[in-house]
């Protein structure tokens, strides 16, 4: 024998295994009938050999209950004993031979052998290191079947670049260094040899630990001619890049490598024309606590993802779409991760790679899918509405700023301004903001139709323009509406829907018109040529435009509560300066969550029928919060410069409660914060001492403003009894006569007094009647909070919270965020009642308030 072969430890290996012990283990399960006979055909034992050896058909189950982690956590145990059988019915049973055992200097399972000494069990492990067996079960985490991932077989010439570890060069360098590898594909693993008669691979790449596979579809040029590039990401932050001669090759190649590290679950995702695919770790509105592996894969402008391993379930972002694409980042195990932040529809996603490198290469790919590309109306990044966002930033900032202008739309702005303006947007749409004082409104208005005539194609399609021209002959108005709405059909979607936020905030302007001077007429004086893109103007398409602004109602079937709730956004903006409302019609406001601080602030968008229950609902989710059960939050009002603060009933209409801080002496001082306001203890207390006694009684020091009842101008000793739905007032605990009664119904009773009232102690409450102020101070924190929630139970009979098992109501199901701050989508539902309250408030005078201001800059993306 050849001794540099035959070794002493190769041939002691053989005695001890021997053909006995090793065939008890690959025919451990031979049935009788699947047996070799001594006259069986070629073929049969070619097939019967692949059965027994290459797919272990025939081996011994006793193992195949383990998991691949269990396996190899066996296998390490066993390596530093002298039990080589046991090794072998390891590592045969699809034990990975090359596994991670957790120690950072003896990191396989050869070198624990090493260390331990144990010389045949390293001499196994090492004619057995390129070595891949399936494990007993049908289907692995780790892709398709094992038996088709056993099956599968490629192998040809392809270009590869030396391994970067750490630190991936760049692909000009790589290409430079490619070179012509024979690769073959087999049994789970890709090796690449110097050429096709090499015994002796170069390298082998483990497909099950593929983390990230990249292709580039467009070809790289060497000296040979064009190449078509895919690259392998592994954990090790190792990164391998190879090149076919054709795109067809390439395909062939990514196809079967992605079908073995990609799981069965995930199959779908291997089935479209992805240009990245792999594991990503995910965190989602679902489950926010916890970090969870899914599995990932884009295509041009789709990021489509399987996140419910237990379930065939797969979903997908429009990245054009999103609203927010952040990077953030944050310690996890004493390390920095980065974080990528994607919001879209309502869904909000965050996900993180496996290494520095995956991340670099999947935040890239979805950065440059989610920008602008090209100068067609569908490029642009989008709303979630399809409408460019160049589109809706500008009507948003009109909307704020322009409705009072004189003439707006007919002024022109500075054609430097309007320049860097659309360049700003083409750059990043979704990140710039326009910022009232900084940029001038007639820079926008002219941003906002230079855009429309740059575009490649008109907005209303130059292929439609004689029939929108030839329109105007119908004389009959219902038919003429009719034919314009077929002709919207007609259009692309993008189209459609710019086109209806175009005309409805040219019908918001002109019914304005007594303050700006643009009707209808003058609106489509200045946007017929930039929505027609034609160079000069005719009175037609001047027409044209008139009659889709006066029949928009019509044209996009807008219902009647839409109509009257546009006339109360614009009375808000138009008479109450420091009102801001979106360009979709609802209050925007500042809520802090547990102190005011600008660190704690969130715009937030307040519907006229937002109740107090999804407010606060809204709040805790964006902020990630999750109460516990023992504690009720709320949502305070606080006024008087954050001396007094009431907690709303989650009933009670948010934006009713707002519009009142108009009557205070400091209405910028109020604000809204949401946070904790009782414990379940607290309120059960209250309850059972009310179900048995009735009644809440005690002595509280008492001012009155102004003083009728009591003399002088200090806070006296006074007894106090709620009962009945009412407060009632006693001299002392020995008087039989109230001083005074009042019904719980019409007070509002504050935490808190103010301190030009000199308290004389830190705890009170204050109640506010139409015509008297009450200031009330108690002994102590507990007993202010006991009056506090005595009183709000009493005045709302006990339903001081939602009915046990009722859904919790929000406005929404997800978590959107726009541009950095969490954005509530519009109730799509209308109160015509809430309607008309607000309405009758309108003859209110409008002071200002600090916390409702302009925070159009925050405004993007209307509804």
């Amino acid at each position: 024998m050849d001794a540099s072969i035959w070794s002493n430890e190769l041939i002691e290996l053989f005695i001890i295994i021997g053909n006995k012990r090793a065939n008890d283990f690959w025919a451990g399960n031979l049935q009788k009938d699947e047996e070799l006979h001594m006259d069986s055909p070629v073929e049969k034992r070619k097939s019967f050999i692949i059965q027994k050896y290459k797919e272990g058909k025939f081996r011994k189950t006793l193992l195949a209950s383990l998991t691949k982690e269990e396996l190899n956590k066996a296998l390490c145990a066993a390596v530093v004993t002298p039990d080589v059988l046991e090794t072998m019915a390891l590592l045969f049973s699809g034990a990975d031979v090359m596994c991670a055992t957790g120690d950072p200097v003896h990191s396989t399972p050869y070198l624990l052998a090493k260390k331990a000494g144990q010389s045949l069990q390293m001499e196994f492990l090492y004619h057995n290191k390129f070595s891949d067996f399936p494990q007993h079960d049908i289907h692995s985490e780790g892709g398709l079947s094992q038996e088709a991932s056993q099956s599968t077989f490629l192998c040809d010439f392809l270009y590869q670049a030396p391994a970067a570890a750490s630190k991936l060069s760049s692909e000009k360098k790589l290409l430079e260094e490619t070179n012509k590898k024979w690769c073959v594909l087999e049994g789970g693993f890709l090796s690449y040899y110097e050429n096709d008669k090499s015994t002796t691979p170069n390298g082998t790449i483990n497909i099950n630990e593929v983390i990230c596979l990249a292709i580039h579809k467009e070809d790289f040029y060497l000296n040979t001619g064009p190449i078509f590039v895919f690259e392998i990401y592994l954990p090790s932050e190792r990164v391998f890049l190879f090149g076919a001669e054709t795109s067809q090759a390439q395909r062939k190649w990514t196809e079967a490598i992605a079908k073995h590290f990609v799981p069965f679950v995930a199959e779908n995702l291997t089935e479209t024309d992805y240009d990245l695919i792999g594991q990503l770790f995910y965190k989602d509105c679902h489950a926010l606590d916890q970090w969870k592996k899914g599995w990932f894969a884009m295509d041009k402008f789709n990021l489509r993802f399987c996140l419910q391993m237990q379930e065939v379930q797969e979903d997908r972002m429009h990245l054009r779409r999103l609203q927010e694409l952040t990077i953030s980042t944050m310690v996890q195990n004493g390390e920095k991760l980065d974080v990528l932040l994607l919001v879209e529809k309502g869904r909000t996603l965050y996900i993180h790679g496996h290494t520095k490198l995956d991340f670099t290469v999947w935040h890239t790919a979805i950065e440059k899918a989610a920008g602008t590309d090209g100068n067609a109306l569908q490029d642009q990044q989008l709303s979630k509405n399809d409408v460019p966002i160049i589109v809706n930033s500008c009507i948003a900032f009109v909307t704020q700023y322009g409705l009072g202008c004189k003439y707006i739309y007919q002024k022109n702005g500075d054609p430097l301004h309007i320049s860097e303006l659309l360049e700003n947007f083409k750059k990043d749409a979704r990140s710039f903001k326009l910022r009232a004082g900084k940029h001038q409104l007639e820079d926008v208005t002219s941003v906002l139709k230079r855009f429309l005539s740059d575009i490649d194609d008109a907005l209303l399609a130059k292929e439609l323009y004689p029939y929108w021209i030839s329109a105007l002959d119908t004389q009959d108005d219902k038919e003429r509406i009719k034919k314009y709405g077929a002709f919207i059909r007609t259009l692309p979607v993008v189209n459609q829907a710019t086109l209806a936020a175009i005309i409805e905030h040219l019908y918001r302007v002109q019914k304005c018109s007594e303050i700006n001077h643009m009707n209808a007429h003058n609106l489509a004086l200045a946007f017929s040529s930039c929505l027609f893109q034609t160079k000069g103007q005719t009175s037609e398409e001047v027409n044209v435009i008139e009659d889709l602004i006066n029949n928009y109602v019509e044209i996009f079937e807008v219902k009647e509560d839409q109509v009257k709730q546009m006339d109360i956004e614009n009375s808000f903006i138009t008479k109450w300066k420091d009102t801001q409302v979106s360009q979709a019609g609802d209050l925007l406001i500042e809520v802090y969550v547990e102190r005011k601080e600008p660190d704690c602030s969130i715009i937030i968008r307040i519907s006229p029928v937002m109740e107090a229950e999804e407010l606060t609902n809204d709040i805790l989710a964006i902020k990630n919060i999750i109460p516990t059960k023992s504690d009720v939050w709320a949502t305070f009002e606080v006024i008087e410069n954050e001396e007094l603060e009431r907690p709303l009933h989650y009933r009670e209409n948010v934006l009713e409660q707002v519009l009142r801080w108009s009557s205070l002496a400091e209405p910028g001082s109020a604000c809204l914060v949401v946070k904790r306001f009782l414990t379940v203890d607290t309120i059960e207390h209250c309850r059972e001492r009310r179900a048995l006694e009735s009644i809440k009684e005690g002595v509280l020091k008492i001012k009155e403003e102004p003083s009728k009842i009591l003399s002088g101008n200090k806070f006296q000793d006074r007894y106090f009894v709620l009962r009945d739905g009412c407060l009632f007032i006693y001299k002392d605990s020995k008087s039989s006569k109230h001083e005074k009664m009042f019904s719980l119904s019409s007070m509002k009773f504050y935490l808190g007094v103010k301190k030009k009232m000199k308290p004389p102690t830190s705890w009170g409450l204050t109640a506010y009647s139409d015509k008297h102020h009450w200031h009330l101070c108690c002994d102590s924190s507990q007993t202010q909070i006991e009056w506090m929630a005595s009183i709000f139970i009493a005045q709302h009979e006990n339903d001081i919270w939602p009915p046990a098992g009722q859904e919790r109501k929000r406005s929404i199901t997800k978590n959107p965020k726009i541009g950095g701050l969490p954005l509530i989508p519009i109730q799509q539902e209308r109160n015509t009642i809430q309607a008309r309250k607000i309405l009758r408030v309108q003859g209110q005078n409008w002071k200002g308030c600090g916390s409702v201001r302009s925070v159009i800059e925050s405004l993007w993306t209307p509804p």
